[in-house]
């Protein structure tokens, strides 16, 4: 087997580090800590922003920065300081609004790790995530605002990143095509939605951006996930890992398969390349 030395591991959350109930797993929970431990910095790598993360991982002892809205934020925990910053252009983000306003989306947009909406969109939160077991988790950050375009008026230079939930993946795969013209990263974080960020920037170039303010390269990544929005640090770390509920595109990027989020295939493997 390939000698790794790992000195920075990124974790997507849902659908790796959680199983299918939301849980982490003792074995996981411990695996980290082992690797933190060993002065190895595990972090979330999350399409989410800071105040949405959950306490029971970026809680955990060791856990020093957080990757957020796919890359375009990676934080101090302790300090709050941004040791890296990629927003999305003004006219870039004003034309996306632009361009999902013309489909059947819920647009919203992260903004200094908060999440804003249109009010139409907030009043009809139900509509649109009743169904997916996310209202609760997005109505306790998400903020109203008058317009799409006005999110982006109100906040210039801070926009990391816009999402948006459709009814359907085929009108989901419409908008893609819509927005192909413009120098942004669009990927999914499950079938009918759709994240933007700016151009070259993903959770891959996020934590090959903090391992080099902490002194590494690219051969000292680990990364872990299972859907698209992973598949650039899966493909840019020293190890990518899939794990074994990954989407195909994402295992074929791999350089190993692990377990399924559901047999602690995080904490398996932790353990057979860092502990």
């Amino acid at each position: 087997m390939k000698r790794y030395d790992i000195k920075v591991i990124g974790l997507d959350l849902d659908g790796t580090v959680f199983d299918d109930r939301k849980n982490i797993s003792p074995r996981t929970i411990a695996a980290i800590q082992a690797a933190a431990q060993k002065g190895v910095a595990v972090l979330p790598a999350t399409g989410r922003f800071l105040v949405g993360l959950p306490q029971s991982f970026v809680g955990l002892p060791g856990v020093q920065y957080a990757l957020t809205s796919n890359g375009a934020v990676v934080t101090e925990l302790a300090t709050g300081k941004k040791l890296v910053s990629q927003m999305l252009p003004d006219d870039t983000a004003a034309e996306i609004m632009r361009i999902l306003a013309g489909f059947s989306c819920a647009a919203n947009a992260f903004i200094d790790d908060c999440g804003y909406a249109s009010n139409a969109v907030y009043a009809q939160l139900n509509e649109w995530y009743g169904n997916t077991g996310l209202e609760s988790y997005v109505r306790s950050f998400l903020h109203p605002e008058l317009s799409p375009l006005g999110i982006v008026q109100a906040h210039l230079g801070h926009v990391e990143k816009i999402s948006g939930i459709f009814h359907s993946v085929e009108e989901r795969n419409r908008a893609a095509a819509a927005l192909s013209a413009l120098p942004c990263e669009v990927c999914s974080s499950f079938p009918n939605n759709i994240e933007i960020s700016a151009k070259g920037v993903d959770k891959g170039e996020g934590l090959l951006q903090l391992a080099r303010v902490l002194g590494w390269g690219p051969e000292n990544v680990m990364a872990c996930g299972d859907s698209s929005n992973d598949l650039a640090m899966i493909q840019k770390a020293g190890l990518g890992v899939a794990m074994g509920n990954a989407s195909e595109d994402v295992k074929q990027a791999a350089d190993y398969i692990t377990l399924t989020n559901n047999e602690d295939g995080v904490a398996a493997a932790i353990e057979k390349f860092v502990l």
